[in-house]
């Protein structure tokens, strides 16, 4: 079993418009509504791939009930959230069919009391008994201590559980100092962590700083890997246009999918391409083509470049 933290857990509100004109009047075309945030995004591309997965982190309110409902429609899906008093936020995605872009506006998350959060962590152990790999993902709610990743990666290690974060910011900052055996940032967030704008020089950083692999998210670009014994550079066969929206997410779905199958990291890398470039053509978070990801998979192209310093 997969296991996935998401400590912000979101309803996933998606509009798609014919144009969007700030400071006007939208018709709304289409409309999804999701289980969301990062971690279930993550959990929702592994059980389509046919791994069992199990989701925990926090839900409350009438948000979380829809959220919760929405969860038992997934196949391969465990549902072990820890309720909360506060109400689970939303996000919304406003997509304009003209452009491709996406206008996201996220609602901050329910307030979680130390009762809470000692809860959680009780769960979290518990799970970790029957996990083979877990990701942490997303942004920390108010009330969970800055340093909470720092500390779930460490019980992680202590039960021998491989452990994959994939947050930002402070909770990024703080949670590396766990060492975490990957680290999935973006270049906006590996930049942030370590001051630099040169990925290879900022990715080695991050390993320095406690990570044990590091793989970065270069957008069209495709993925940075810099792992103890070498680089890699993986890129999808064509440059794609879409949604973008959860295909960080499809990427970390990938590369633990294929950790937990014992694939080598070019094959690791590879697939995470290729699900993060089928999701970009997909018009909901937490979803992929299928059949764009099978097209896409023989034509990703994944280069060991060198030796990592």
């Amino acid at each position: 079993m997969i296991l996935t933290v998401t400590l912000n857990t979101a309803l996933d509100i998606t509009y798609r418009i014919p144009s969007l004109r700030a400071g006007s009047s939208h018709r709304v075309s289409e409309v999804t509504e999701r289980p969301g945030g990062k971690g279930v995004n993550v959990a929702r591309v592994l059980a389509a791939l046919g791994h069992e997965v199990t989701v925990t982190g926090f839900s409350g309110g009438t948000t979380g009930r829809v959220l919760r409902d929405r969860l038992t429609e997934v196949p391969h899906l465990t549902d072990a959230l820890v309720p909360v008093s506060g109400t689970t936020r939303r996000t919304v995605a406003v997509v304009d069919a003209r452009s491709g872009d996406t206008t996201q506006l996220n609602e901050p998350g329910p307030a979680v009391s130390h009762a809470e959060w000692f809860a959680f962590q009780e769960v979290y152990e518990d799970l970790l008994g029957s996990a083979s790999a877990v990701a942490l993902c997303g942004s920390l709610p108010p009330g969970v201590p800055v340093g909470a990743y720092a500390g779930l990666i460490r019980t992680a290690r202590a039960a021998g559980v491989p452990a994959l974060l994939d947050t930002s910011g402070a909770a990024l900052r703080r949670g590396v100092a766990g060492r975490p055996d990957i680290l999935k940032p973006n270049a906006d967030e590996l930049a942030e962590l370590t001051g630099s704008h040169e990925p290879l020089r900022a990715t080695q950083d991050a390993r320095r700083r406690g990570a044990g692999t590091v793989v970065a998210s270069l957008g069209p670009q495709g993925l940075l890997a810099v792992t103890p014994d070498a680089r890699w550079h993986a890129t999808p066969p064509a440059r794609l246009t879409g949604n973008p929206t959860g295909a960080g997410d499809s990427a970390v779905a990938g590369i633990l999918s294929a950790l937990v199958e014992h694939l080598p990291w070019p094959d690791r890398l590879s697939r995470a391409v290729a699900l993060s470039a089928a999701t970009v053509l997909s018009p909901v978070a937490g979803e992929f083509d299928r059949t764009a990801y099978e097209e896409l998979l023989p034509g990703t192209t994944v280069t060991r470049e060198a030796t990592a310093a």
